[in-house]
């Protein structure tokens, strides 16, 4: 009995220890990415389901040309419903639990302030696909080192392509701006005076409003009073298509400039069709701006017809692309060497650009104004801008 019983207990011993070994060989074999972004909750959730889109596009990718390092890349995805407790506690679970090699996010900056010290600290690299405030990259660049990357659009460089468009623009020099009582409205504007004030020019006006306001009449006749034939905005694109309703309620139609936001589909589901075309904004690119962007939006819209923001899917695909280049040159998932080698890559194929070097030890940001184009809204498509204007604007006039 007591030897049956033995014999019974080392074979489960056996089954056990070889599953033990089983799972740690398989798990081995797969390389593990996080993507933390609001998908569902705030007025910025399309830009994060798009740049899903593109996240699992690249995945795809890769894996059919065998992966890296011969090992398959496995999506892990996490939604933060635009919450920042929520988003700290999926940063932990995608590290701690996970053990991933790396996070692509969040959607909304506020999240990503909130967690930053925890990539930081546990050594694991993010790229930041949506989120544009500075201070996400800048706030460990004195480090020895820095983990916190970035494919997007950092809100100065947009305001320094809408400044330098508006510029040239205005017949009159009677720029204007009109922003929302947010901090990011205020910030854009704060932005916006010293970059123009590099262009020698002082605002004619500049007005606010709060950001559930839906008649901005009176600051907009403050703006026609002062002879604004420009008017550039900071403000998310639903209170953008309040200040297009307006401007239509007064038959009062400047040139209307706005950061990516506008690329949000609340600006045409508000202002209507169009009237969101009377706006112009900066994007990282759009559907038609190469090849490799109609190829992967096609692909894209395919699979997800309701698609709402190519531009982000473009830039989660691009994070991908960079994360994998860098775990390959690393030679494996080490957080310390895939940073080191982010800073040191060479020229990997993107769909916004073919990036060279795209980030060094002092530069974090794979993207600035001179990556940026202007688009607009066009038959409900976002399209590029090539007027005579864009195709005036030189390095030189690109101030920030």
């Amino acid at each position: 009995m007591i030897n049956r019983i033995s014999r019974r207990a080392v074979g489960a011993l056996l089954v056990s220890t070889s599953l033990a070994f089983a799972l740690p060989a398989a798990a081995q074999n797969e390389i593990k990415i996080g993507y933390n972004a609001d998908q569902s909750a705030s007025g910025a959730a399309e830009l994060g389901l798009s740049g899903l889109y593109g996240f699992q596009a690249a995945i795809e990718d890769i894996n059919a040309k065998g992966g890296v390092l011969g090992r398959k890349l496995v999506g892990v995805i996490r939604d933060d419903a635009a919450s920042p407790p929520k988003s700290i506690q999926n940063m932990n679970e995608l590290i701690d639990n996970e053990k991933v090699a790396a996070v692509v996010g969040p959607t909304n900056s506020g999240n990503a302030l909130a967690w930053l010290h925890i990539p930081q600290q546990k050594k694991v690299p993010v790229v930041s696909h949506v989120a544009t405030a500075t201070d996400i990259t800048a706030r460990y660049a004195k480090e020895p080192q820095n983990y916190i990357f970035r494919v997007s659009m950092v809100d100065r460089e947009q305001l320094a392509l809408l400044a330098a468009y508006a510029v040239k623009a205005s017949k009159s020099k009677n720029i204007a701006i009109i922003a929302d009582t947010t901090g990011y409205g205020q910030a854009a504007t704060k932005d916006l005076q010293e970059i123009l004030a590099l262009h020698g020019i002082k605002p004619v006006a500049v007005e606010k409003f709060g950001p559930k306001d839906t008649d901005m009449t009176s600051q907009l006749a403050k703006l026609k009073a002062a002879g604004a034939d420009m008017v550039v905005t900071g403000s998310l694109a639903d209170a953008t298509a309040q200040v297009l309703k307006s401007m239509e309620k007064m038959d009062y139609y400047p040139g209307l400039l706005s950061t990516w936001g506008s690329i949000n589909t609340p600006l045409i589901n508000i202002a209507g069709a169009k009237l969101a075309e009377k706006t112009i904004f900066a994007a990282s690119t759009t559907e038609d701006a190469s090849d490799h962007a109609t190829a992967l939006h096609k692909r894209l819209i395919a699979k997800h017809p309701n698609m709402p923001a190519f531009v982000s899917a473009a830039q989660g695909y691009d994070a991908v692309m960079l994360i994998a280049a860098a775990i390959k040159q690393a030679g494996g998932t080490d957080g310390d060497k895939v940073q080191k080698a982010m800073e040191s890559l060479g020229e990997i194929q993107g769909i916004i650009k073919t990036y060279k070097k795209p980030f060094a030890k002092e530069q974090h940001e794979a993207l600035g104004v001179a990556d940026f184009h202007l688009a607009q809204w066009k038959d409900g498509r976002v399209v590029k801008l090539d007027n005579e204007i864009v195709k005036s604007l030189a390095a030189a006039d690109l101030k920030r």
